[in-house]
C-alpha cells in the first residue's frame, strides 16, 4: 500500500507538473529574446575611435538636445486638416502614444504647432534655440502635461535605435592612476559630456570635415563647447602624464550608450519652487561635497564637487522648471545665461557649457509681474511665450472627461448619455467671450465653434469670431473642477443606490460647488456662471426631446413609406402631373398639405419651398445618372424632416404624457417600451436612465412644451 500510495504521489507531483502553465507559457511570453537583444543595444561600450566610425555611419546620434527633441516628436507622424481655410497639423506625439493615451493633450493643436515650430527653429540654430521656451496659460490648461509628455517622450526615443545617443567615462583597470581618479578605477562623465568633446579644438575641423563627408541627414555633425570642468581636469592630468599623446589619453575612455531616465536623473531634470530660506543656486548647478575636501585638498578641486544641480544632469536632455516665475529672482538669472550662451556658472569654477532644452511654465498673474518688473527686462527678452489656453471646442473637451469617467473605468455605475457632454458644455461657455453680434447667443457661438453651422455664419464670420475675442480659453472654469465635480456625483451617497448617473446630479454637483470656488473672485461671476449652468439644462432639454423623438419615430419602413409619398408628390408638383391615389385609383393635385407639413420641420419657408423642392428632384436625377438610388438618409436635412413629422404622427397614439399620471394601458406600455428598447440599443441609455429620460420628456410635453429642435 506504502508503495502504492508513493506511486500514486509521484503521479500527482508529475499531473501538476503537466497542468502548470508557468515554465512553458511565461517563456514563451517573457523569452522571446528581444529583451536581451535590446539590454546588449542599450548597453553597448567601444573606444572613442569606434564611435567616430558609429558617428560616420549615423551622424544623427551627435545630434544636440533640440534636434533630437523635434525629431523625436516628428518620429510619431503627423496628421493635417483644414479649419476655417488654414491649414493645421496634428502632431501625433501629443495623443501620447507612448503611455496609451494617458497625457494625451486635446483641442490645442494651434499651440502645438507654435510648439513644434520652436523646435524646429531651434533644431536648425536659427536663433530659438537661444531662448526659454515658456508655456503660459490659466491654471489646469495642460501646461504641465505637456512638459511631462516632452520629457517622457525623448526618455523612450533614448531607448530607440533612432535617438541612440553616447556618453563616456574615464577608466583606470590598473588602478594606476587613482591620484588621478579618485581611488576609483571608473568615473563616469559626470555630465554625461559628448564624446566628440574629447577631441583637441586643432582636430575638431578635419574630424568634422570627415565626419560630414557624406551626411546625408538634415543636420551637420557639429562639436561645441568644452567639456565639464571634472573631465577637463582629469584629461589634463592624463595628457601631463603622457607628455601630450592624446592617443594614449583615449585609451582611458570608454564610450558608452547613454539612455535618458528621469527617475535616475540623466538628462532629465525637474526644478520647483520651494521656501526660499531653504533653496539656493546650488539646486540648480552644484554643490561641494565636503566629504572629499580632506581627501583633495581644496573646495576648488573639481573632483570635491557634486555636478549634480538640476542644470548638470539634465545636461544632452530636457529641464523642466514648474512655475518658473514663481522663483526668486536668483534663480532666474542663472536662466539668463544657461538659454542666451549655453553656460551655467557652478560655484568656484569658470562657465560650464550645457546642451539642453529649457521648458518652464506659469499662469497668468506670476507672467503679468515678470512684464511690470522692469529689473527683468533681459529675462523677457530671452523668452519666448506660448500660450496654453482652455479648450474653446466642445468635442474636444469632451475627450479629457471621457479619458477618465467611461464604462472601461467606471465600474459599477452607468453613466447616462450626455453626462460629460453638458458638464464639458458648461466649462466651454464659461470660458467665451461674450458675442458683440447681438443675433448670437453664447450658445449659438459654441456651436459654431464646435463645426455645427449657422444660417447667416461662413467660416470666415467664425474665424473673425475667434480674432475679436482676445482673452478667449484664457479665463474661466478649469477642466479640474469638472472632473472632480463628476467624481463627486459618482461617489455621492445619494446617487448610491440607483447606478446611474444622469447629467442633472453633474449640473447640481457644479452648481453646488460655485459657491466655495477658491478660483472665483466675485459674487458676479458666481452668478454668470449659474446663469450659464441654466442655458445648459434648457440645451440639454432640446437634445433629450430630439433624441426621444427619434426613437419614438425610429420605424424605418414608416419612414420610407412616408419619403416614398413625399417623393412623388414632389416629382408630380414639379413636373406639373397629378399623383395616382393608390387606394382609389383616382389622379389627384399633389398633396400640399402633406408636403409642407414636412418641410416645415426643418423651417423650409413658403417663399422657399419651390426651391428646396427642385432642389430635391435635382440630387435625385444626379444618382440617377451616376446609376444610384435615391436613399433619403444621405440627405441629413430630409431625414431630420421625416423624423420630426413621423413623430408628430406618433406621438399621440404612444401617449408619452400618460408616464406622468401613471396611468398607462397596456397596448401604450408595449409601445413605451418599444421607444425605450431603442434608446438602449441606439442610445447608449440604460434601464434606469431611459426610463428617467422618458419620465422627463414626457413632464416636458405635459406641461405643453412643444417648441420644435432647430
Amino acid at each position: 500500500m506504502a508503495g502504492s500510495d508513493k506511486n500514486q504521489n509521484n503521479q500527482t507531483h508529475s499531473d501538476r507538473g503537466q497542468k502548470s502553465p508557468s515554465a512553458g507559457n511565461w517563456n514563451s511570453i517573457l523569452g522571446d529574446g528581444k529583451s536581451v537583444q535590446d539590454f546588449k543595444n542599450i548597453h553597448w561600450e567601444g573606444s572613442l575611435f569606434e564611435y567616430l566610425d558609429i558617428v560616420k555611419g549615423n551622424p544623427a546620434v551627435a545630434r544636440n538636445a533640440f534636434q533630437r527633441m523635434y525629431d523625436m516628436i516628428l518620429t510619431w507622424g503627423t496628421q493635417s486638416y483644414v479649419e476655417y481655410k488654414k491649414n493645421i497639423v496634428r502632431y501625433k506625439f501629443f495623443d501620447d502614444p507612448i503611455d496609451h493615451g494617458k497625457d494625451a493633450v486635446f483641442g490645442l493643436d494651434v499651440s502645438l504647432m507654435k510648439l513644434v515650430h520652436f523646435f524646429k527653429s531651434a533644431a536648425f540654430g536659427y536663433g530659438t534655440e537661444k531662448r526659454v521656451l515658456l508655456l503660459h496659460g490659466p491654471v489646469g490648461s495642460a501646461k504641465s502635461t505637456i512638459a511631462r509628455l516632452l520629457k517622457k517622450g525623448i526618455e523612450a526615443y533614448s531607448r530607440t535605435d533612432d535617438g541612440a545617443m553616447y556618453t563616456f567615462r574615464w577608466v583606470d583597470p590598473e588602478g594606476k592612476f587613482a591620484d588621478v581618479l579618485g581611488n576609483v578605477k571608473e568615473l563616469r562623465s559626470p555630465m554625461n559630456e559628448e564624446p566628440l568633446k574629447l577631441i583637441p579644438d586643432e582636430l575638431r575641423p578635419k574630424i568634422l570635415e570627415e565626419l560630414n563627408r557624406g551626411n546625408k541627414t538634415q543636420y551637420k555633425v557639429q562639436i561645441v563647447g568644452d567639456l565639464d570642468p571634472a573631465s577637463r581636469f582629469i584629461y589634463r592630468e592624463f595628457l601631463r602624464h603622457y607628455q601630450g599623446d592624446w592617443m594614449k589619453v583615449m585609451n582611458h575612455i570608454r564610450v558608452h550608450r547613454m539612455v535618458l531616465s528621469e527617475k535616475d536623473r540623466i538628462g532629465i531634470g525637474t526644478f520647483q519652487p520651494k521656501d526660499e530660506k531653504n533653496q539656493d543656486s546650488t539646486e540648480l548647478t552644484g554643490d561641494i561635497n565636503y566629504r572629499k575636501i580632506a581627501e583633495y585638498g581644496s573646495d576648488s578641486d573639481p573632483r570635491a564637487f557634486n555636478f549634480d544641480g538640476e542644470f548638470n544632469v539634465a545636461n544632452r536632455g530636457v529641464v523642466e522648471f514648474i512655475e518658473v516665475l514663481k522663483l526668486d529672482v536668483a534663480f532666474l538669472y542663472d536662466l539668463l545665461t544657461a538659454s542666451q550662451e549655453h553656460k551655467i556658472k557652478p560655484k568656484k569654477f569658470a562657465q560650464t557649457d550645457i546642451d539642453e532644452v529649457i521648458i518652464g511654465h506659469t499662469n497668468e498673474p506670476e507672467f503679468k509681474k515678470l512684464q511690470n518688473n522692469e529689473f527683468m527686462e533681459a529675462l523677457r527678452d530671452r523668452t519666448v511665450k506660448i500660450d496654453v489656453p482652455y479648450i474653446t471646442k466642445l468635442k474636444q473637451e469632451v475627450k479629457i472627461y471621457e479619458k477618465d469617467f467611461n464604462a472601461a473605468k467606471i465600474k459599477g455605475k452607468h453613466i447616462a448619455p450626455h453626462t460629460v457632454e453638458v458638464a464639458a458644455m458648461w466649462a466651454i461657455l464659461t470660458r467665451l467671450e461674450q458675442p458683440k453680434k447681438a443675433n448670437l447667443s453664447l450658445m449659438q457661438k459654441l456651436k459654431l465653434y464646435d463645426g455645427k453651422t449657422l444660417t447667416g455664419y461662413t467660416e470666415d464670420n467664425v474665424k473673425e469670431l475667434r480674432k475679436e475675442a482676445i482673452r478667449e480659453g484664457l479665463e474661466g472654469i478649469s477642466p479640474r473642477y469638472v472632473q472632480d465635480k463628476i467624481s463627486n456625483a459618482l461617489v455621492n451617497d445619494k446617487n448610491g443606490e440607483i447606478g446611474c448617473v444622469n447629467p442633472f446630479m453633474v449640473l447640481n454637483e457644479l452648481e453646488g460647488g460655485l459657491k466655495h470656488h477658491a478660483l472665483i473672485a466675485s459674487d458676479e461671476k458666481r452668478r454668470e456662471y449659474r446663469e450659464m449652468l441654466a442655458l445648459v439644462k434648457q440645451e440639454y432639454e432640446d437634445i433629450v426631446k430630439n433624441e426621444v423623438q427619434r426613437a419614438i419615430s425610429a420605424d424605418e419602413d414608416a419612414i420610407a413609406k412616408l419619403c416614398s409619398n413625399y417623393i412623388d408628390n414632389v416629382k408630380a408638383y414639379t413636373q406639373r402631373e397629378r399623383v395616382k391615389n393608390k387606394y382609389t385609383g383616382q389622379d389627384e393635385e399633389p398633396d400640399e398639405r402633406l408636403m409642407r407639413s414636412i418641410e416645415e420641420k426643418i423651417d423650409i419657408p413658403e417663399s422657399r419651398k419651390d426651391d428646396f423642392r427642385r432642389e430635391i428632384m435635382n440630387y435625385i436625377g444626379a444618382l440617377a445618372i451616376e446609376g444610384r438610388t435615391f436613399d433619403y438618409k444621405t440627405n441629413e436635412r430630409l431625414h431630420k424632416a421625416l423624423e420630426l413629422k413621423l413623430f408628430e404622427d406618433q406621438k399621440d397614439t404612444i401617449k408619452l404624457t400618460s408616464l406622468v399620471s401613471n396611468v398607462v394601458d397596456r397596448s401604450t406600455q408595449e409601445k413605451i417600451d418599444v421607444v425605450k428598447s431603442r434608446l438602449i440599443k441606439n442610445y447608449g441609455y440604460c434601464e434606469v436612465c431611459s426610463t428617467d429620460v422618458l419620465n422627463f420628456v414626457a413632464s416636458i410635453f405635459a406641461r405643453g412644451d412643444v417648441k420644435k429642435r432647430s
